[in-house]
């Protein structure tokens, strides 16, 4: 119960209004996964029977689009649940979710959530708020995409990176290490265009490139091109 009662995921999410005896029953129901850099929690379409509680590490949510590409939808740290929408809507799963990094993961099956929403008014209106915020984060992406041009949205998403997930102390170099493809794939276009703008960020003093590290030096200036 201690493991539960003390964990991240509580604190940050719509778990934070269980009862002492619900989260008796969440700990004697969940299963507990280490999740491997580079592996699927669950794939788009696929029936998501339960929530999963981030307990460490990042990951991407994808969305497959028309061309056979994934789009980078969202990225989902410690503290966060997944899951939620479709689990309430029956629905298979929009997105797919892959580890970013290796991941501490916990389950909770579907059947002791929805009892929770059964038993305390207050899970339940925390869930919905939760699902609203989401919708509301996805509106603004939306319109980040159609009113900002492609210099714009990759200082935007180097800006969030570093604002959201922090450096390496060693480097300062962003913490959340991306692809060019998958850099690509959040401001939606093409590799060669993505890793034309981050030289010219580069030229011009803005980041620093070593490989797959990008080091933020003009953080103001950049935020100036996000905004």
């Amino acid at each position: 119960m201690g493991n539960c009662e003390q964990c991240i995921v509580r604190q940050f999410s719509s778990l934070k209004a269980l009862k002492k005896d619900e989260i008796i029953r969440l700990a004697d129901c969940k299963t507990s996964y280490t999740i491997r850099k580079g592996e699927t929690i669950f794939e788009e379409g696929e029936a998501v029977n339960g929530i999963y509680c981030v307990k460490d590490g990042v990951c991407k949510l994808t969305k497959l689009s028309q061309n056979g590409k994934d789009q980078i939808v969202k990225l989902v740290q410690k503290g966060e649940l997944l899951g939620q929408r479709s689990m309430i809507s029956e629905e298979a799963a929009n997105l797919s979710a892959v580890a970013l990094e290796d991941m501490q993961v916990c389950f909770i099956p579907k059947s002791e959530v929805m009892g929770f929403f059964e038993s305390n008014n207050e899970f339940s209106m925390n869930v919905m708020k939760s699902i609203c915020s989401n919708l509301r984060e996805s509106d603004e992406i939306i319109v980040n995409m159609a009113q900002k041009n492609m210099k714009s949205r990759l200082a935007h998403v180097l800006i969030y990176l570093h604002d959201t997930f922090g450096t390496n102390p060693e480097d300062q170099s962003l913490h959340i290490q991306l692809s060019r493809d998958e850099y690509a794939s959040m401001i939606g276009t093409a590799t060669e265009s993505c890793i034309r703008i981050l030289s010219e960020f580069n030229k011009s003093k803005l980041v620093k490139l070593d490989g797959k590290r990008i080091s933020i030096l003009d953080y103001n200036k950049l935020k100036k091109i996000a905004d």
